[in-house]
């Protein structure tokens, strides 16, 4: 892996944890109604974990941070295989050390705290439904990520849209799919907890709708290269 990759990686890692490790605790003091969080704390939370990251990291490698992202990036044809490959290791690897690092944190009670952070679908959602919610969720992320970041018209205003996206998606979607838009998301917790219930859904639907917003945006949308 030359130099540059290497520093893009290093960056995906950190801002992948980032979301993780913020994202699982906000759940967990979701749980105490004294602490007055809610669903809309959570949604913010995430939202701000990724807007600040994407930020963060934007310019190294330009905030993917889920590998849903890197998938639609991909099927725009605006990143390499290779890059792509590396990118969801380090993204996945980020997802896993933060899991376990909350693990770390929350002692006796880590496992049920990690499990607690883990999507999973509601009571009386099919595997069907979730996989289109997450689905189209998604696509309005990575659709957002191209149109804020990826195209030469973007406006200039750095992981803020993105982050955005992420919070009104979770306003929708936390309550019957936990709104993950991130196989990384869900498999970091998912390992650290061995907590797989329903995992399947959060990797076929959010792929699926990376690559469509790929397909529309990066293939039909995008400003043509002079």
């Amino acid at each position: 892996m030359n130099q540059n990759l290497s520093k893009k990686c290093v960056a995906e890692f950190i801002g992948t944890f980032t979301l993780i490790f913020i994202g699982v605790g906000a759940i967990h003091n979701a749980s105490n109604p004294a602490a007055g969080v809610g669903l809309l704390g959570v949604a913010l939370a995430h939202g701000l974990a990724i807007a600040v990251m994407v930020s963060a990291t934007g310019g190294i490698s330009g905030g993917h941070l889920n590998p849903a992202v890197t998938f639609g990036i991909l099927v725009g044809g605006k990143i390499s295989l290779k890059d792509s490959i590396a990118y969801w290791i380090s993204q996945l690897a980020g997802g896993v050390a933060a899991g376990f690092l909350l693990l770390s944190i929350y002692g006796a009670s880590g496992v049920e705290v990690v499990k607690a952070g883990t999507p999973n679908l509601a009571d009386g959602i099919t595997t069907g439904t979730g996989i289109l919610v997450e689905l189209v969720l998604t696509f309005f992320l990575v659709f957002v990520v191209y149109g804020s970041a990826v195209d030469a018209r973007a406006p200039k205003i750095g992981g803020l849209a993105i982050g955005l996206t992420i919070a009104l998606d979770i306003l929708f979607g936390g309550p019957i799919t936990g709104g993950a838009m991130n196989p990384a998301r869900t498999f970091g917790p998912a390992v650290a907890a061995n907590f797989w219930k329903d995992h399947a859904v959060y990797w076929i639907g959010p792929m699926a709708g990376g690559a469509l917003a790929g397909l529309i945006y990066g293939r039909f949308l995008i400003k043509e290269s002079k």
